[in-house]
C-alpha cells in the first residue's frame, strides 16, 4: 500500500526529524511504501489552512496514496471540529488514517469507533453549551430581565431642530448621548421629507468626527 507521512512543528526552531524517523519506521514495519512526506514547519495546528496539509489533501483526492501516517492527532489539528472534517474527507476518499501515539488505525473497526466517539463527544459538548445558553435566557426572562437591545427613547424631531439651528454635530451628539453619524442620519431623513430645510455645512472638524464615528460603527 502506498502511504504518505504528515509531520508538523509549531515553531521554526523545532525539528521534524524525530517524527519522520518514527513514522518511517512504522511504515516499514507495516509494509507501506512511502511515496511522499508532507511537512509544515513553524505553523500552528489551530490554522485550518497549511501548505503541507493542503498539499496532502489535494494529493489524497488524486488517489496518490491510500494511507496517511501521523505522529499524533494534534499534529493534524488542534480543534476537534477541524480534525473530524479531515477524517470525513479521508473516509470519503477511502484513505486510511494511522496515528502512532494514539495507536489508532481507521482501517479497523476499533479505530473507526474511536474517531466516531470523538465526534460524538464534541457534538454532545456543543449541545450542552447551547442548552445552557437557552436555559439562562429563559431564567432571565422569568426574572424580568429584558433580552435584546434596549429601545432608544429619543426625541428625534428635537435632535433635528438642534442641528438645523446651527449646533455642531459634536455638540448635538453630546447633548443627546448619541453618535454623530446617527445625528446625520436623522437630519437626512428629515430633509428627505422636507426639501426646504437648510442644513448648515459641516466644519472640517465635524467631517472628521463623522468619518471616525462611521469607522467605529463599521467595526462594531
Amino acid at each position: 500500500m502506498k502511504a504518505a507521512i504528515y509531520v508538523r512543528v509549531s515553531t521554526a526552531d523545532q525539528h521534524v526529524e524525530s517524527q519522520l524517523y518514527d513514522l518511517r519506521e512504522l511504515a516499514a514495519k507495516r509494509g507501506f511504501e512511502v511515496v511522499k512526506e508532507y511537512c509544515d514547519c513553524g505553523v500552528s495546528g489551530r490554522r485550518a489552512r497549511r501548505p503541507g496539509l493542503d498539499s496532502l489533501i489535494a494529493d489524497a483526492r488524486q488517489k496518490k496514496f491510500s494511507v496517511v501516517l501521523v505522529a499524533a492527532f494534534d499534529r493534524v489539528a488542534r480543534s476537534v471540529k477541524h480534525f473530524l472534517q479531515i477524517m470525513d474527507e479521508f473516509e470519503s476518499l477511502g484513505v486510511v488514517f494511522i496515528s502512532r501515539r494514539e495507536n489508532v488505525d481507521t482501517s479497523g473497526a476499533m479505530g473507526r469507533l474511536f474517531v466516531t466517539l470523538i465526534g460524538s463527544i464534541a457534538e454532545l459538548e456543543s449541545d450542552l453549551i447551547s442548552e445552557r445558553v437557552r436555559a439562562g435566557m429563559r431564567r432571565a426572562k422569568i426574572d424580568g430581565v429584558r433580552m435584546g437591545r434596549t429601545p432608544m427613547n429619543l426625541d428625534r424631531a428635537a435632535v433635528v431642530r438642534d442641528r438645523l439651528s446651527g449646533m455642531t454635530l459634536t455638540t448635538v451628539a453630546k447633548k443627546w448621548g448619541i453618535s454623530r453619524s446617527l445625528v446625520c442620519k436623522l437630519v437626512k431623513r428629515s430633509r428627505a421629507g422636507d426639501e426646504g430645510s437648510a442644513l448648515p455645512p459641516c466644519s472640517v472638524v465635524d467631517s472628521v468626527h463623522v468619518m471616525q464615528s462611521s469607522s467605529a460603527e463599521a467595526r462594531w
